[in-house]
C-alpha cells in the first residue's frame, strides 16, 4: 500500500525490536556488498532511504547510487568481476527537467544507478533529503536522518527513531539535513502531489537491449526527442 504524506504536526518515538534490527543488519550487508565491488574500481557510491536511516520494513529496497557521471562500462565490469547477475538496465527520467540516469536492477530489491548528464543541485539534494551513507559511514553501523515517502521526518536514535512531521517545518527539515529549502519544497509538492491525483510514474522509462549500452541508448533517445536534445544541453 502507498504511504501517504502526514500533514498533521504528529511526533512520536519508534521502539525497534530483534525483528527490525536482524533484518536492518542483512539489507545493509546486502548493500555493502554492491559498493564494495564498486570501490574496488574506484567508484563512489551511496545507499540511501530507509537504509540510510534505519527504518526498514520487509520488503525496503536497496538503492544504490553513484553521484557522478560514468563510463557504464566501468560500472557494469565492476559489478560482474564480483559474480553479481544483472537482471535489467533502464534508462530512467523522472520528469522532462531532470537528468536522464541509469538504471541497473539487480533483483527485486536491489539496484545501482547514476546520472548519464549532469544534476542540478535540487536533484542531487534528493538523496540527502531521503537520507544517505557512503560505505565508510554504513561499515561503521551509522545512521542518518532523512524523510521517508509520508513526509516524515526520520531521526535516528539508539533504540529507533523519532518521527515528526515536515509540512510546516521545511526550514527547519532543511537546517537539519544540510540540504536547501528549495531541496524539501520541491520533495513536498512531489508527494503532495502524488498523494491527490495518485502515482505520476516517470516521464522517460527505457529497457535497454542486451548489446546496447547506455551511452549508445542515450544518442539514439536524444535523436529522437528533442526535449531529451535540450535536457542534455543544460547538463553539460
Amino acid at each position: 500500500m502507498t504511504l501517504k504524506p502526514s500533514r498533521s504536526g504528529d511526533y512520536r518515538e519508534i521502539i525497534y525490536g530483534t525483528e527490525h534490527w536482524e533484518l536492518l543488519k542483512n539489507l545493509r550487508e546486502k548493500a555493502a556488498f554492491l559498493m564494495s565491488a564498486l570501490a574496488e574500481f574506484h567508484l563512489y557510491a551511496v545507499v540511501h532511504g530507509s537504509i540510510a536511516r534505519g527504518d526498514v520494513k520487509a520488503g525496503s529496497d536497496i538503492d544504490v547510487f553513484i553521484p557522478d557521471v560514468q563510463n557504464s562500462f566501468i560500472v557494469e565490469t565492476a559489478l560482474e568481476q564480483a559474480g553479481i547477475c544483472v537482471n535489467n538496465r533502464f534508462v530512467v527520467q523522472a520528469t522532462p527537467t531532470y537528468a536522464m540516469k541509469a538504471h541497473i536492477e539487480i533483483d527485486e530489491v536491489s539496484s545501482v544507478s547514476f546520472p548519464l548528464m549532469g544534476m542540478r543541485k535540487v536533484e542531487r539534494e534528493f538523496y540527502l533529503f531521503g537520507g544517505e551513507i557512503n560505505l565508510v559511514q554504513l561499515k561503521a553501523d551509522l545512521k542518518v536522518a532523512g524523510v521517508d515517502k509520508r513526509l516524515m521526518l526520520i531521526e535516528p536514535n539508539a533504540s529507533g527513531h523519532v518521527e515528526s512531521s515536515v509540512i510546516g517545518r521545511e526550514a527547519f527539515v532543511a537546517k537539519t539535513l544540510g540540504i536547501s529549502t528549495e531541496t524539501v519544497l520541491d520533495r513536498v509538492h512531489a508527494l503532495t502531489k502524488r498523494d491527490l491525483v495518485g502515482r505520476t510514474g516517470v516521464f522517460l522509462k527505457k529497457e535497454l537491449s542486451s548489446d546496447e549500452t547506455f551511452e549508445l541508448a542515450l544518442k539514439r533517445l536524444s535523436d529522437l526527442n528533442p526535449a531529451v536534445r535540450r535536457r542534455i544541453k543544460k547538463g553539460l
